[in-house]
Order: C-alpha cells, then sequence, then structure tokens
C-alpha cells in the first residue's frame, strides 16, 4: 500500500509561483505512474498533469506551459511547479499513483489510480 502526502499549497497573488510536493511511502514508486488533479468549488475534478514511470510527462491544456511536473525516483517524491498562477488555479490540488501503468502512460481519469492524497489547497487572488 502507498500512501502519499502533498504539501507546498498556499495563498498567493496572480502571476505568483508555487511549487507543490508529494511524497511517497511503501510500494514500487519507480514503476508507479504519477500525476497531480484539482478540483476548484462547484467544478468537477480535473487532470492536470502527469509523469509515466519512464518519464514522460503530460498536462491539461489550461496548465501546458505554465506548469511542470517531476518525480524523483530515489527520494519518492514527485513536484508541480506552477508558474504565472491564475485565480482560475485556485482549488483542492491532488497527488495521485498508479501502480498498473504502462512506462509511458499516465492516465486521466481519477478512478484509474489507485493511490490518492489528502490534497493541499492552493488559492490565487487576483
Amino acid at each position: 500500500q502507498v500512501q502519499l502526502i502533498e504539501s507546498g499549497g498556499g495563498l498567493v497573488q496572480a502571476g505568483a509561483s508555487l511549487r507543490l510536493s508529494c511524497a511517497a511511502s511503501g510500494g514500487t514508486f519507480i514503476r508507479t505512474a504519477m500525476g497531480w488533479f484539482r478540483q476548484a468549488p462547484g467544478k468537477e475534478r480535473e487532470f492536470v498533469a502527469g509523469i509515466a514511470w519512464g518519464d514522460s510527462t503530460y498536462y491539461a491544456d489550461s496548465v501546458n506551459g505554465r506548469f511542470i511536473i517531476s518525480r524523483d525516483n530515489a527520494e519518492k517524491t514527485v513536484t508541480l511547479q506552477m508558474d504565472s498562477l491564475t485565480p482560475e488555479d485556485t482549488a483542492v490540488y491532488y497527488c495521485v499513483g498508479d501502480p498498473r501503468a504502462q512506462r509511458y502512460d499516465v492516465r486521466r481519469r481519477w478512478e484509474e489510480y489507485d493511490y490518492w492524497g489528502q490534497g493541499t489547497q492552493v488559492t490565487v487572488s487576483s
């Protein structure tokens, strides 16, 4: 069983940057696809970014070019660097893990993941 713990959320102004981190414990992290989802108030949870265990990366159109996902297999962490934040990025961000994904694949549906963190709040003021 893998446990995921997010950190790094907070309140920032539009245009600022934040870095979210997710620490994993247990399981075989090196062969687990990792990702981030977010859920804004009154909206459905949505895929933000994912990184395959083969290091391929994928982004939602809304964050492509502003967010970067990376992983450190030795530290068992995944990071989401978020730049040029806008109020539309305000949401609870969740770290997810998928040990069943193929080497270069990342799933984009929440229910296809096996592991989920508790979430960290990101609030961007205008």
